[in-house]
């Protein structure tokens, strides 16, 4: 059974025959297409054979057919032909209360069993909205109406992952793609649990993120800088500090967006297309994108995110496989998954299938759930489990108790009188800058470029310099520049074209109006305050008494040649609605030569959402240091600063791989497009390349990359030693986990099987923080020579060194068994790597299980 589109509608009354009442019981027959699907299975075994050889040609992507009539293919135009392609899981599976969610649990089934079939129906379906500026009631993203004899206030839900967005006085953190190049924990967990505190003062029961779909297989992909990595391990540990760290403010996490969201080209069904189709098999879903959803889950998020696209050509909300199969099931998921806003496209099948929420609101709820209800569509135990599961994570957060009022501090209209609920505090600064500092990746710095020592003569060039020219609320509401993040770029011109459904466009691949603090989209943020480059710039300067020229406009500037260091500071844009052109503009690597061609020592900074092609002009003898500084958020300037002066030595690591040309990144550079005979319905087929995204992908092809994951330099050295491998004494090495079920999946799961340690030691001058990474190449043809399976952060003082201890469980040693449908942990040697990036590998040794 797959995805129905259209609304569910009950038999009309006064029909008694048999064919009525299968009409009754199985709504879709009231539809051609339904009595088509009936035909269609009771010929089906006659045409097995057929069948068979059909979905040889179905794999989707760029390969998947020609247009109408070609090599005798035609245009598909009914969704009917991908029926079965998504394995049907049924029953959704009800909330059990398992483990820590026993207590909530049991006040929510309390608490629903006094409700109403309507209240229950309210629960579940949105109420007023607000995107940005256009609700009525507050300004949050969306709402649930409360219910007032219970002494149920409602729910605020409102973006995003780094931060408040779309109302004042909240701060603006770094990015998701920021967090992951820190490689650093307790950073992640201390961001979130800022992140978390301004959410909870504002009112906000239920923050939409973290985000670990996209994981970035698609390079030009316009999400990616919301996730953390192109990494599943990676991503899975940020995700996972990251929900810790929002729920210890009693603040929801809603982890998004489940699953393969990889691209944003043909997100929406648009025109006479469909949502493009991620197309997977079990092993790469387990073992890649599943992976990071597990993390949060096992953490304890007590919301999930379903997704715009469909999956093997079933929409995500309306999908059982991922939903009630994976999430619900293997997962012992306990909470509630929630839509995202407009991704509700059929009314009974989405409920069956295990969505909980429609967000904002649709009219194939509301109403029309509790007539479903009514008339047996929907069984109310499902309803009952869906009102369950979002009262028990509302008890499991304590937002019963002194929780504020919903979205008590986001007015709907900020240019209107309202009182002010400032959400910032003042023991985020730390946060906020530590934060931002610790995402910059220095790539390049030879003749001793940086830090810079008081310069006499500083030139700056770049349009990424500059705070944009604008920074103001739009009260009429819409795509606004500033509520999503496109001050910087021609007032959010291209965001708003992508939020359109304009997938096609000419875009931008620059913000040329400014420094970007954030991508474009619901993920952007909002901050009271910022401090853009050249203002903490222009403040060195006048403490150091340094002389300063700047041109933020001419793509040719004038050089004085007696600089002592020339600054070019740029962009690379990303935007949700739509994805990336490609990873080098003209325009900026002329600008780059040009000022190189004229200073000999050119330092380049790009503010870049995601990777960026740097070989048109990286060998240049006078391209002295190169530093990715991603999107730092607020304290953007005074993090770069401190960075190119030395208060601070960099510390971030890559995390996604960087090519010397974009046909290295081969068929994942860019998104799957709708073409031949699959227009209509888009295909990206996943298991092309299965695990090999990114590094992975690297190793296989035997490609050199010009930056490796988990490259970045730093102002000292840092030497490798003593590798220690040992199998954990007693620990249960049998093929298949047997533990019980709980949130996260098998609890055995997580239990330790080996431990790793190495010396790290510091050969420099200067004292620094080193990432130290673990790779382990698991036995078995047709895996990943090495995968990334631990990694920490040692701050070390100059001429001393430190130990670093790695736990190895049973998951990150498992491959997934499709037939057993487990992990399994295999017989063997496993090869482990310790070192500074995924090509620098000094240490290697061995486990044998």
């Amino acid at each position: 059974m797959t995805e129905v589109k259209q609304g569910q509608q009950p038999t009309p009354p006064g029909q008694s025959t048999w064919w009525a009442g299968l009409k009754q019981k199985f709504p879709i027959l009231n539809k051609k297409r339904g009595v088509a699907l009936v035909v269609a299975l009771m010929i089906l075994p006659l045409f097995g054979l057929l069948g068979l050889l059909a979905l040889r040609n179905r794999g989707g992507g760029n390969s998947g057919g020609t247009a109408s009539g070609a090599n005798g293919q035609e245009l598909i135009t009914d969704d009917t032909y991908f029926y079965g392609q998504s394995e049907p899981v049924y029953p959704s599976p009800q909330m059990t209360g398992a483990g820590v969610w026993a207590d909530a649990y049991s006040k929510a089934r309390d608490f629903v069993g006094q409700l109403t079939i309507e209240e229950k129906v309210s629960l579940a379906s949105g109420d007023i909205s607000s995107t940005g500026s256009s609700g009525t009631v507050n300004g949050c993203s969306g709402n649930i109406a409360p219910i007032p004899r219970l002494n149920f206030s409602g729910l605020c839900l409102t973006d995003a992952g780094q931060g408040v967005r779309a109302t004042d006085f909240v701060s603006g953190f770094p990015s998701g793609i920021h967090v992951g190049a820190s490689w650093n924990t307790a950073l992640a967990r201390s961001r979130a649990e800022s992140m978390g505190l301004e959410f909870r003062v504002k009112g906000a029961n239920i923050a939409l993120g973290p985000v670990v779909g996209p994981l970035g297989r698609v390079v030009r992909g316009g999400r990616n800088w919301e996730g953390f990595a192109a990494d599943p391990y990676l991503a899975g540990v940020l995700a996972s500090e990251t929900v810790l760290g929002v729920q210890s403010q009693g603040v929801i996490t809603s982890t998004k967006h489940f699953i393969l969201n990889e691209q944003e080209t043909n997100r929406q069904p648009t025109g006479n297309a469909e949502a493009v189709s991620s197309n997977i098999d079990d092993k790469t879903m387990h073992e890649v994108y599943l992976w990071p959803f597990q993390d949060a889950v096992r953490a304890g998020t007590g919301n999930i995110m379903c997704s715009y696209n469909r999956v093997n050509n079933t929409y995500g909300c309306a999908n059982s496989k991922t939903q009630n199969g994976l999430l619900k099931t293997e997962l012992g998921f306990q909470g509630a998954v929630t839509s995202d806003w407009g991704a509700l496209h059929a009314g009974v099948a989405s409920a069956m299938a295990g969505m909980d929420m429609v967000m904002p609101n649709s009219d194939l709820w509301g109403d029309r759930l509790t007539e479903a209800v009514h008339n047996g569509s929907v069984p109310e135990d499902r309803l009952t489990d869906m009102a369950t599961r979002i009262i028990a994570s509302w008890y499991q957060m304590k937002q019963n108790e002194d929780f504020p009022k919903p979205g008590v501090g986001m007015p709907p209209d900020l240019t209107k009188p309202h009182t002010i609920v400032d959400a910032r505090n003042t023991s985020s600064q730390k946060v906020l800058l530590d934060g931002a500092i610790e995402g910059h990746v220095l790539l390049k710095n030879i003749n001793n470029a940086l830090p810079l020592r008081k310069p006499k003569m500083l030139s700056v060039f770049g349009y990424s310099a500059r705070s944009p020219d604008q920074w103001n609320y739009k009260a009429d509401g819409g795509i606004a520049a500033w509520t999503f993040g496109g001050e910087s770029a021609y007032l959010g011109r291209d965001t708003n074209a992508g939020f359109s459904g304009e997938y096609y466009n000419d875009f931008s691949q620059i913000a040329p109006n400014g420094t970007l603090y954030c991508g474009g989209g619901s993920g952007a943020v909002t901050p009271a305050s910022v401090n853009s480059p050249f203002d903490a710039l222009n403040a060195r300067a006048f403490d150091d008494r340094t002389a300063v020229f700047w041109d933020f406009f001419s793509p040719e500037p004038d050089v004085a040649g007696s600089s002592d260091a020339c600054l070019v500071i740029v962009n690379a844009l990303a935007s949700e609605g739509y994805d990336r052109p490609g990873l080098h503009d003209d325009y900026t690597d002329g600008l780059i030569r040009h000022v190189a061609d004229r200073c000999n020592n050119t330092i380049v900074i790009f503010h870049n959402a995601g990777a960026r092609l740097v070989d048109q002009w990286i060998d240049h003898a006078n391209v002295t240091a190169l530093i990715f500084a991603h999107l730092p958020g607020e304290a953007s300037g005074r993090a770069l600063v401190s960075l190119l002066y030395g208060d601070a030595n960099p510390s971030g690591k890559l995390p996604y791989t960087v090519a010397k040309n974009e046909s290295d990144y081969e068929h994942l550079l860019g998104p799957d497009l709708p073409e031949g005979q699959f227009e209509r319905f888009p295909q990206s087929n996943l298991s092309v390349e299965g695990a090999y995204v990114d590094y992975r992908h690297f190793d296989a092809r035997n490609i050199t990359p010009r930056f490796a994951f988990g490259f970045g330099l730093s102002y000292t050295a840092f030497n490798y030693s003593n590798l220690r491998v040992a199998r954990r004494t007693g620990a249960n090495a049998d093929a298949y986990p047997t533990g019980a079920v709980r949130q996260g999946g098998a609890e055995d799961l997580w239990d330790v099987l080996a431990t790793v340690s190495a010396d790290v030691a510091n050969v420099g001058r200067v004292d620094g923080a080193e990432v130290a990474q673990l790779y382990v190449g698991l036995p078995g043809a047709g895996e990943p020579v090495r995968q990334l399976r631990g990694f920490a952060k040692p701050f070390v003082n100059a001429s001393s060194s430190a130990t670093v201890d790695f736990d190895l469980v049973r998951r990150d040693l498992s491959v997934w068994d499709v037939a057993a449908q487990k992990w399994h942990l295999q017989g063997g040697e496993y090869k482990v790597y310790v070192g500074g990036s995924s090509r620098d590998l000094p240490l290697q040794g061995s486990l044998t299980i």
